[in-house]
């Protein structure tokens, strides 16, 4: 009765976040990352799910949710063992593997993934999600329910975890301190220049002599006004920096309930304004097809922010014309450490796999030499500290896209720097609506009163339990 009683009201509370497209039931982030079952939420889960004998009585179908085929090349090409069948399925040992793909565009993963964890509970054992996947930006939303198993209680111990950034643990720690997810990437953020376009302007393509320039705000913004005279736009977009300046913010989104607008967002508004008028920068959605030109000589763009995966994923490596193909991309600091994505992998509650998830999420994310492979073959930034100083510290490591160059002991300085003791579980919302009602803004179609109420009075549509004064 009591399992069905939490069961009833963790349904409501996920249709509630399935409207949001965002949530959870707290905006507290716990600094405790002990992951013992003993500080779960009630649940009657069970101890039987410690057990990780892969030989044991588990089931045959291992059903995986995720919104892109990442997580299934780390697993295709590094988990051993693992055949692939097809685009949808695969094997592991006699378990077959089914892979429920849904992208992300219009909430439409986290809609599919909300919908089929309602019906976890009453679904047949080979119809049951066993593990789904999360990005940090609503992470929260689900640690912080009952549909996310424990790692504990999937037999993973702090012993087994001691090589991961600390930030990784704290992203996926529900508000009663348990973990509940584990990643095998880490996500620090740098500032990735134009070599070319240093060299004609800057006088020079080094990285440390390039960080000079934009060390700091002030200094960035005034090497923008030089960037420009000389035909090219700082960033391609507002939109570029936005991370930078909400991953360094001294409050949290939403305190006692009220909505709160961080000096350092503000900073944010007021420098992008600058930018803008000045014609130094555009106001373009990322990932869209204008500001993608910037990836292109022709497209006359100085630089970009991003961590490790944003150079594979999107800089257009393969097409032969881009900056990226001909190794025309630098990486430096930058003037704030930030962070942005990564994937988490959680278990979900009701697996009928147990063992093979804990086995999975071992061999991902915390098997030095297989995380090492996925350094070399996949230029990803792994979540292990020996794995990435190794690495750092590798002459023989260089990445074509950046001409060369080995960025990862500036990405391991980053990623022991990153601070989420401002994270909510409102955070994508916030951040979401705030971007749009600023657009108007930046394009001189509201004025920032106008703009700020905008905000304001949609985020209290999205989170009608909040106040935004």
């Amino acid at each position: 009765m009591k399992k069905k009683i939490i069961s009833t009201l963790l349904c409501a509370s996920m249709v509630a976040t399935m409207v949001a497209g965002c949530g959870g039931s707290s905006d507290t982030t716990s600094t405790d990352n002990s992951n013992s079952g003993a500080a779960a939420p009630a649940t009657e889960s069970g101890s039987d799910a410690a057990e990780t004998d892969t030989t044991g009585d588990e089931g045959k179908v291992l059903n995986i949710y995720c919104w892109n085929e990442e997580f299934k090349s780390r697993l295709t090409d590094h988990y051993p063992g693992y055949e692939e069948v097809d685009a949808t399925s695969g094997k592991i040992g006699d378990v077959t593997v089914k892979w429920n793909i849904t992208p992300n565009d219009d909430n439409a993963y986290q809609n599919n993934l909300d919908a089929t964890l309602l019906k976890q509970e009453s679904a047949a054992a080979d119809d049951k999600i066993d593990l789904f996947l999360v990005e940090a930006d609503y992470a929260l939303k689900y640690v912080d329910t009952d549909y996310t198993m424990p790692v504990a209680d999937l037999g993973i111990t702090d012993a087994d975890l001691a090589n991961q950034y600390q930030y990784t643990k704290d992203i996926v720690t529900d508000s009663n301190g348990v973990l509940k997810g584990v990643s095998w990437q880490g996500c620090p953020g740098v500032l990735f220049y134009n070599r070319d376009a240093a060299k004609e302007v800057l006088g020079t393509d080094d990285p440390d002599e390039v960080q000079k320039y934009v060390s700091a705000w002030d200094t960035f913004n005034d090497t923008a006004e030089t960037m420009k005279a000389a035909g090219y736009k700082m960033t391609s977009s507002v939109n570029d920096t936005y991370r930078v300046y909400s991953n360094n913010v001294t409050s949290k989104w939403v305190e006692d309930g009220k909505i709160n607008i961080d000096d350092n967002i503000m900073k944010w508004v007021d420098d992008s304004k600058e930018l803008v008028d000045a014609g130094e920068t555009g106001t373009y959605e990322l990932w869209s097809d204008d500001w993608k030109k910037g990836f292109y000589p022709e497209g006359n763009v100085f630089c970009y922010f991003g961590p490790a995966w944003f150079v594979d994923f999107s800089m257009n490596v393969s097409d032969a014309a881009s900056i990226a193909a001909n190794g025309g991309w630098a990486a430096t600091e930058g003037p704030q450490g930030f962070f942005w994505g990564g994937t988490w992998i959680c278990a979900a509650q009701g697996t009928d796999n147990p063992a093979l998830v804990a086995d999975i999420m071992r061999q991902l994310t915390t098997n030095k030499d297989v995380m090492t492979e996925i350094v070399k073959k996949d230029n990803d930034f792994v979540n292990n500290k020996p794995a990435m100083e190794t690495m750092a510290a590798d002459t023989s490591y260089q990445s074509k896209v950046l001409g060369g160059q080995n960025p990862l002991a500036m990405f391991c300085a980053g990623a022991d720097k990153i601070d989420l003791s401002n994270l909510s579980s409102y955070d994508q919302g916030c951040n979401e609506e705030f971007q749009k009602a600023m657009k108007d803004y930046f394009t001189g179609n509201a004025t920032l009163d106008e703009a700020l109420a905008t905000f304001k009075k949609n985020i209290v549509v999205k989170y009608p339990n909040l106040k935004a004064e």
